[in-house]
């Protein structure tokens, strides 16, 4: 039986610091967990953390393999990616941010064809701003999740990021508002935000989903979404990722089977 491809999920934000990571991360725990066959790509160049989140061995990046594509010694991706787990890969972002600049976006779609085979799921990591890396990525998404928060910066940002995805007619993006992230900022409420970047919230992470030792957890390079006791205590907000994890697939998996 021929396989499908990959679904590719952007995570997209347009200010550091929203909860892009994380969320990208946990996703990729909800999925493992569904039993589909991850990467997670950190097109980050410059100051990804996935790969230092996960205490995932970068011995070769996503440099290497632009590398290797440039110069005819490219084999497989499989040679670049560490592991997490049985289900999860990553893909990490350069370890010199100096080799970021030497990464030309016409590679990262190379790189992204390489793999579509090869997993069921694509995550990919973005930086905060509409480079050349970024908008590859977000063109070879199926689905693009563009997180905001509470911030007066990030909305501002943001209301003009959803007026250039209109006007260059991106359209398969899903605002995320994550309310988990600096529970101490209520400046606005959700109706507030929903009119200050004129576009409606699809998603919420609700602040209860909120962890106030999570520094711990990325010392120790642990999935959030795959963590026993996060699942028992916030069992509530990891049922609504699944449902969004489980809708950016298209597929009508049961929450109760995810566990």
């Amino acid at each position: 039986m021929k396989k499908e491809a990959a679904k590719i999920i952007t995570v997209f934000s347009c200010k550091g610091g929203v909860g892009k990571t994380t969320t990208t991360i946990n996703l990729a725990g909800i999925y493992s967990l569904m039993n589909k066959k991850v990467l997670i790509m950190d097109l980050d160049l410059n100051s990804g953390g996935v790969a230092l989140s996960l205490n995932v061995s970068a011995d070769k990046t996503i440099y290497n393999a632009v590398d290797d594509i440039s110069n005819n010694r490219f084999d497989d991706i499989t040679s670049y990616v560490g592991k997490y787990n049985d289900k999860i890969d990553v893909l990490s972002a350069p370890k010199d941010p100096r080799n970021a600049l030497k990464i030309d976006s016409k590679y990262v779609n190379l790189i992204i064809t390489s793999c579509i085979y090869k997993y069921d799921v694509i995550l990919i990591d973005t930086a905060h701003n509409l480079s050349p890396i970024s908008l590859s990525a977000l063109d070879k998404s199926d689905s693009t999740l563009f997180m905001v928060t509470n911030d007066p910066v990030d909305l501002k940002n943001a209301r003009s990021m959803i007026a250039i995805f209109e006007d260059t007619e991106i359209d398969n993006y899903k605002v995320v508002f994550n309310s988990s992230k600096d529970t101490g900022k209520d400046y606005f409420s959700l109706f507030d935000v929903k009119n200050i970047i004129k576009h409606n919230i699809d998603y919420t992470i609700d602040r209860s989903f909120y962890i106030k030792d999570i520094d711990k957890y990325v010392i120790d390079g642990e999935i959030l979404t795959l963590n026993k006791k996060i699942r028992a205590s916030k069992k509530s907000d990891i049922i609504k990722l699944t449902k969004l994890a489980t809708a950016l697939l298209n597929v009508k998996t049961p929450v109760e089977e995810v566990k």
